[in-house]
């Protein structure tokens, strides 16, 4: 183990609510798990289970009759998400991410990307991570290339750069960077709703592609259309520095 995330994440370990434990032990969502304990079908050391319980190391979770435990390894994954695939646990999406990557370990999103976009996206079970990333507060940087459906204009790079009112807001100042007659670059540090599509579109443009290229340190460099690998401990330590003063708490995704 030699990156500092890790070693937090061991740490970290003890104790961990029920609902959490579930959810890293591949069981269920944190909000199915809490379902399953008000349902009476989770016992710990062969009591009823209630909501809200901590599991301290050696005690015995069952689901059923089943005995539970949760992955000890930290895994951080980058995905490069294909178009059509979407963001989501619900177990009933045939193209939601869980399904496409089938991966050993239970592994969340950490930020959604959108069914009609691709690119990068990370996945983990270190939840501490993702709450840190994606606080719009803690102004991390997602960047994305776009290609729209007519040529781009001064005005429209400055309009797009100082602020676009949508979704009862107006979003926050951003990089942007025309690289083609129809395609530019940007950086946000927030996430709305399909931000860039409502961006896009509130100021006449339709986009045809959406690709995000990079998320903070984290580039998506030459990996393959639905290819996966494991972040390198230099990405992780580098990543640590980042948002090691970052606020953890709970907060919505952004996309």
């Amino acid at each position: 183990m030699s990156n500092k995330i890790e070693q937090e994440f061991q740490q970290k370990k003890e104790p961990v609510r029920l609902n959490k434990y579930l959810s890293e032990a591949g069981v269920c969502s944190r909000r199915e798990a809490d379902r399953l304990i008000e349902s009476g079908r989770v016992s710990v050391d062969g009591k009823r289970a209630g909501t809200g319980m901590r599991i301290l190391p050696g005690q015995v979770v069952r689901v059923g009759k089943k005995v539970v435990s949760r992955q000890d390894e930290m895994i951080v994954l980058a995905v490069n998400k294909p178009v059509g695939i979407v963001c989501t646990e619900e177990k009933r999406e045939r193209n939601s991410i869980v399904r496409y990557l089938d991966y050993p370990v239970r592994v969340t999103y950490i930020g959604r990307l959108d069914k009609d976009s691709r690119g990068l996206l990370l996945m983990t079970n270190n939840g501490d991570i993702i709450n840190k990333m994606m606080r719009a507060g803690n102004l991390h940087e997602k960047e994305y290339k776009v290609t729209v459906d007519k040529e781009i204009t001064k005005e429209f790079l400055e309009k797009m750069a100082g602020g676009v009112p949508i979704l009862d807001t107006v979003t926050r100042p951003c990089k942007i960077k025309k690289i083609g007659k129809y395609t530019f670059q940007i950086i946000l540090t927030q996430g709305l709703n399909r931000q860039i599509r409502r961006m896009c579109e509130a100021l006449g443009y339709q986009v045809k592609d959406l690709v995000r290229t990079r998320i903070m340190n984290i580039e998506l460099g030459n990996l393959k259309e639905g290819a996966v690998r494991r972040l390198t401990d230099e990405e992780l330590n580098l990543l640590y520095e980042q948002i090691r003063q970052s606020s953890n708490e709970p907060v919505r995704v952004w996309e």
